[in-house]
């Protein structure tokens, strides 16, 4: 099975994270909650979330890494030195990368949306397209770009479509746990 970190920076979107990490564990991969700086971070609802371990070297050997949103937390990731030198080396050595709502922020400034397909929260594309011209949104759910092995989704609502395009990037199938979720039932009855 496929091993996954989720970075929680503070002020990150709980719900986009979170959702994450739940979707994975039913379906049996190892998903861990990674704390940028302190195992204890607080949410930017106020939630308090008790990752599983602290940032380091040890995201080189997971076979995705996903970013939650949430302007405070994105800002945090994008900002984070050891983190960017980290990505880059992930990005080079051809692993998945995965960024939500507003954390597409990093993945740009880390220069990995050069001349890449990707979408993020409405708005941001502006500020993304100021730090990588050559970015190319698209205002689909999820948008998955198979050459830069980056997958991102647009906010909130999409957190469950983006946990299962995490799951079947890796091979993962899910079929069952989406009917499971009543998420193929949401999808015809909105």
């Amino acid at each position: 099975m496929p091993k996954v970190a989720v970075v929680f920076a503070p002020g990150c979107e709980e719900v986009e994270g979170l959702t994450v990490i739940d979707v994975l564990r039913r379906l049996g991969i190892d998903a861990k909650m990674v704390g940028l700086g302190d195992r204890e971070v607080l949410g930017a609802h106020n939630i308090k979330l008790t990752c599983d371990e602290l940032m380091g070297d040890q995201l080189l050997k997971y076979d995705l890494v996903a970013f939650p949103g949430g302007m405070g937390g994105s800002k945090r990731l994008r900002d984070n030195e050891q983190l960017k030198r980290l990505m880059v080396q992930r990005n080079r050595e051809g692993k998945w990368d995965a960024a939500m709502c507003a954390a597409p922020i990093a993945l740009a400034r880390y220069g990995l949306l050069d001349n890449h397909d990707y979408t993020c929260y409405p708005g941001m594309n502006e500020e993304i397209q100021k730090e990588v011209p050559s970015a190319r949104f698209h205002k689909d759910i999820t948008v998955v770009d198979e050459e830069a092995k980056i997958l991102t989704s647009r906010g909130p609502a999409t957190a469950l479509a983006y946990a299962f395009k995490i799951a079947e990037v890796l091979g993962v199938d899910t079929k069952q746990i989406k009917k499971d979720m009543l998420y193929d039932y949401l999808a015809q009855n909105i």
